[in-house]
């Protein structure tokens, strides 16, 4: 099994998972309780590997669950209908999120709280789209940096998933404050909703040369 690691965080109660993906989608579902039911959900589309980074998102889950505190390790991860935010059939109250890109498989789950988190390839994209998803303040902080600008697209999806709310624009209603990018460390975030001001502490690794992973955690 790839599982790259498992991370607890003081609190005990919220674990970040990192996989590594090279199973078949038939190697995965062996790996995972109900496999019938998750077969039935499985995404069609083009692309080939989407079925399997969505079976791997919930196989990380599995492999997380025995390790939090009062939780029911074979409960089925399910998908919000009105946000896609995935969840627990059986413990609702607990905050899941899952993020995958190429190879890559990520995965941060509390008992406490709500959790956002996403991991990205880096790729010259993002800065070709950044005027779409960063404001000016944010593009010059970022300068001619390609990891900063797969970080801070990194950063507003996790910011977006820890809101779990729908209709949320990149450029308007996330914001990121300048910070000075390092292997891994920590900047601020602030949500801009429906008249409110939340700011949130977003941590970040740059996980290998060509990939970058940022995570938030909300009580």
């Amino acid at each position: 099994m790839p599982l790259h690691r498992i991370s607890t965080f003081a609190d005990g109660q919220t674990l970040l998972g990192l996989w590594q993906l090279t199973e078949s989608v038939e190697e995965l579902l062996a790996q995972v309780p109900a496999a019938a039911d998750y077969a039935a959900l499985l995404p069609a589309g083009r692309d080939p590997q989407r079925p399997r980074q969505w079976l791997a998102g919930r196989a990380l889950v599995h492999t997380l669950l025995p390790h939090l505190p009062a939780s029911a390790p074979s409960a089925r991860v399910r998908n919000d209908a009105a946000t896609n935010q995935p969840f627990i059939e059986s413990q609702p109250a607990l905050g899941v999120s899952l993020s995958h890109s190429g190879a890559w498989v990520a995965a941060l789950l509390t008992a406490e709280g709500r959790v956002g988190i996403d991991v990205e390839l880096v790729r010259p994209k993002a800065r070709l789209l950044a005027p779409k998803f960063l404001t000016e303040t944010e593009r010059a902080d970022a300068g001619d940096d390609d990891v900063k600008y797969s970080l801070n697209w990194s950063a507003k999806e996790t910011l977006y998933k820890l809101y779990a709310r729908r209709r949320l624009l990149f450029k308007e209603h996330i914001r990121l404050d300048p910070y000075i990018r390092q292997e891994n460390g920590i900047f601020t975030g602030h949500l801009l909703t429906e008249g409110a001001h939340s700011q949130h502490q977003i941590q970040y690794e740059h996980l290998t040369s060509d990939c970058v992973l940022t995570w938030c955690h909300a009580r």
